[in-house]
């Protein structure tokens, strides 16, 4: 593992590395902050998954996370969101390849080589994190946005007991039902859809639901509310009787503006999760 840079912040540190992944097949990077409280111990991990186009560092930057972690001393990891590199398969569109792994493990050519975001993320950085850095790996919990959204969720009710609570920023909530989804995993996983209901955080609500508190947070100005569908998901929740808090904010869209607004409020929820 490679340090690429290390940076005071909030009383504690903000670092990215770069280490060799065997499971995408490339070198990959990631942002760490780690509090203060890291230095006599191991802390709780709170992972962002980022959305369509970013790397790790947009929401590091952005997202205005690390005061509030500080403030309630757990860390934050920040993925990229897809493999990297010459060899890497890409497409023209902003929406498919580089930037915008989707967190599936791809089972289709030109993609499989490379795009496993699921073992990734679910796998093979768990492993590193815990091996390198003060982070106690039994007190996870997980939020996104966006794409990062629609991954924190599935992950979430896909593995239960591995994450103490979830919460998402506008994410792809229903995706076997929308052009931000149905692109994506047909052409990842192909096109037997039966394969891509393990990807839908809506019908995943109806068949598993989420053992824990749930956040989500949607902007009514948002400009893909139609390619999110966040009321797929309300109504899974709503007919499962899932405990979810469901949060439609008025006047906000898609931006970093958006999740930087509320992100006091997500690590609060999940701190008093992760310090039980």
């Amino acid at each position: 593992m490679k340090t690429q840079s290390e940076n005071a912040c909030f009383g504690g540190t903000q670092g990215v590395y770069t280490h060799a992944s065997t499971t995408c097949a490339c070198d990959m990077t990631f942002g760490l902050f780690l509090p203060a409280e890291a230095r006599n111990g191991p802390v709780p991990l709170l992972w962002f998954l980022s959305g369509l186009t970013c790397t790790h560092e947009n929401a590091m930057t952005k997202a205005g996370a690390q005061a509030w972690a500080a403030e309630h001393g757990i860390a934050i990891v920040f993925p990229d969101t897809s493999p990297r590199g010459d060899s890497v398969a890409d497409d023209e569109s902003y929406d498919l390849g580089k930037g915008a792994g989707f967190y599936v493990n791809a089972t289709q050519g030109p993609w499989a080589k490379h795009f496993r975001m699921w073992d990734y993320v679910m796998v093979e950085l768990p492993a590193v994190l815990g091996e390198h850095f003060a982070l106690d790996m039994e007190r996870q919990s997980i939020t996104g946005h966006s794409m990062g959204g629609h991954g924190a969720l599935t992950m979430a009710m896909s593995a239960p007991g591995r994450f103490r609570s979830v919460s998402a920023f506008a994410p792809i909530a229903h995706p076997t039902a929308s052009d931000w989804g149905r692109k994506q995993l047909s052409a990842y996983l192909g096109n037997n859809e039966e394969t891509w209901a393990a990807h839908d955080a809506t019908l995943l609500m109806r068949a598993n639901g989420f053992d824990g508190p749930v956040l989500i947070d949607t902007g009514t100005s948002d400009q893909f509310l139609d390619l999110l569908k966040p009321e797929a998901l309300a109504e899974a929740a709503t007919a499962r009787r899932q405990q979810m808090t469901f949060r439609m904010q008025p006047g906000y869209d898609h931006s970093y503006f958006f999740i930087s607004s509320f992100m006091e409020d997500h690590v609060a929820f999940h701190a008093e999760a992760l310090w039980v």
